[in-house]
């Protein structure tokens, strides 16, 4: 959405130049105005090229004069790839997120709230992997491409297909403190049989990144619980959305998203047995939320590291679904760490201040299985590094 603030609180209702200085936004699919107080109709201007080189047919200008502000252009395309605007709810007017000017991407601002922090006076590392998953939601929401939040669509939908997590990996060089404000920006597109989304995070107040995520999500029959390979016409219907270029939040060569993990053997190190998923834990799908494994990762994480470390690194295979009624038991060790040296560069390369010693690094292996039959669900790695001093 382009922001272009007015110059003056003129009449337009005579020269077309003052639609330039007005407060612009670019209806790419189904972002809302959101006024909230009355506006007029004031007149439909020529139409014209959007900055893709789509041609918007439809538009209207709408007068508003909250606070003696500027009036709102709105332009709204009906081309063949566009979604039409719905009306908004309540959620939409509050929300603050849109989707960016090409429409291929979303962005959302987030405060941090008193409760979403942590021993560290900073964000949890659930709350950061919430925050994911709530601007994806509302990304596909805005679309109007999937009205559940799972971006499901209409073919999916009578296929019986759902996209699940296969990998997640996040990577957060800073966390956030209660009452900051972070930008998350979020984009998918086909990767191999699935498809892919990634994740900017950004300190509001200055733009700094300070986190970054990435997920593999391939489709599955929800009668059979079978993966099963996205169709062509499934395919037309979600590329509309997806980005026209390559854009990934890990360009790196030999990023740590694309890193194998490798299953950790008894005997652990560490255990934590006996984990009962929470009535609180489960989605909307009866199923235990996809956030609810990294809590039990950490579980079994030694208490001194838990005290003198902060994780920056987190990747998880989701291997099988956990139901309510499962008991799940946490092991952890330490993995060799003959990449350590890379691993201390990370912050360094994204923003932050380097690490003084590749001391100052941990890793570990983590594996999620079932008490009773030790099936695997879940096999991680987690990166932690030294604690700044307060």
């Amino acid at each position: 959405m382009k922001l272009a603030a007015s110059e003056t609180n003129r009449s337009l209702s005579t020269s077309p130049a003052h639609a330039h200085d007005m407060l612009k936004f670019s209806w790419n699919a189904t972002d809302h105005v959101k006024a909230l107080t009355p506006c007029r109709f004031l007149h439909a201007p020529k139409p014209r090229l959007l900055p893709s080189g789509r041609r918007a047919t439809a538009a209207a200008v709408i007068s508003c004069y909250p606070a003696r502000k500027a009036p709102t252009l709105a332009v709204i395309s009906d081309g063949s790839a566009w979604v039409e605007p719905r009306s908004g709810s309540s959620a939409d007017r509050l929300r603050l997120g849109s989707l960016t000017e090409d429409g291929l991407s979303y962005k959302e601002r987030f405060m941090v709230r008193c409760y979403e922090v942590g021993i560290n006076k900073t964000a949890t590392v659930e709350t950061m992997a919430n925050l994911l998953q709530e601007v994806a939601c509302n990304h596909v929401q805005s679309l109007g491409f999937s009205t559940d939040g799972f971006a499901t669509s209409s073919t999916m939908r009578k296929m019986n297909l759902v996209w699940v997590t296969a990998r997640m990996h996040i990577e957060i060089y800073k966390y956030p403190a209660w009452n900051d404000v972070v930008e998350i920006e979020t984009w998918f597109h086909k990767d191999g049989i699935g498809s892919r989304q990634d994740w900017i995070l950004k300190d509001y107040a200055n733009g700094q990144v300070i986190g970054r995520a990435t997920s593999k999500r391939v489709m599955m029959n929800q009668e059979t619980r079978r993966l099963q390979k996205v169709n062509d016409a499934i395919l037309d219907e979600y590329l509309i959305f997806c980005q026209r270029e390559s854009r990934v939040a890990f360009p790196e060569e030999n990023n740590g998203s694309l890193k194998k993990i490798d299953k950790l053997e008894d005997p652990a190190q560490y255990s934590r047995l006996g984990l009962v998923p929470r009535r609180a834990d489960l989605d909307m799908n009866q199923h235990v939320n996809n956030v609810t494994y990294i809590g039990w990762v950490l579980e079994s994480v030694p208490q001194e590291i838990i005290d003198s470390y902060e994780l920056q690194t987190i990747t998880l295979d989701y291997r099988h679904e956990c139901r309510h009624d499962n008991v799940v038991d946490s092991l952890s060790s330490h993995e060799p760490d003959e990449n350590l040296e890379a691993i201390s560069q990370l912050n360094g390369t994204n923003g932050s201040a380097t690490s003084p010693a590749t001391e100052d690094y941990r890793q570990f292996l983590h594996l999620l299985r079932l008490s009773g039959d030790g099936l695997e669900i879940n096999r991680g790695r987690t990166q932690w590094r030294k604690k700044p001093m307060s």
